[in-house]
């Protein structure tokens, strides 16, 4: 049953010339799936690429350990860190 959370409402409009869409429609077909479907596939794989490859911070192992610690063990604020801690309150109105 189709909940409010998964009921396709949004739609993309997308111009291309009849030999590329031939080609998308030839390769749906292999895959069984509808043109959209395959499109859509398509599309969200490669959106989770750039997205991993832009939101995912790998660390080397020493690296991981200095960020463990810090978060574990805080260093104390210094002159810097309050200076701007003060200029974000200043932007920042919550």
């Amino acid at each position: 049953m189709a909940t409010p959370e998964n009921i396709k409402q949004e739609r993309m409009h997308i111009r291309l010339d009849a030999r590329s869409k031939q080609k998308l429609e030839r390769a749906a077909a292999y895959n069984q799936k509808s043109l959209s479907e395959f499109v859509l596939g398509q599309a969200l794989d490669a959106a989770n690429e750039v997205l991993h490859e832009h939101e995912t911070l790998t660390l080397e192992q020493a690296d991981w350990d200095v960020f463990l610690n810090a978060l574990e063990i805080p260093p104390k604020p210094n002159a810097r860190l309050k200076h701007a801690l003060a200029k974000h309150k200043q932007r920042v109105k919550q």
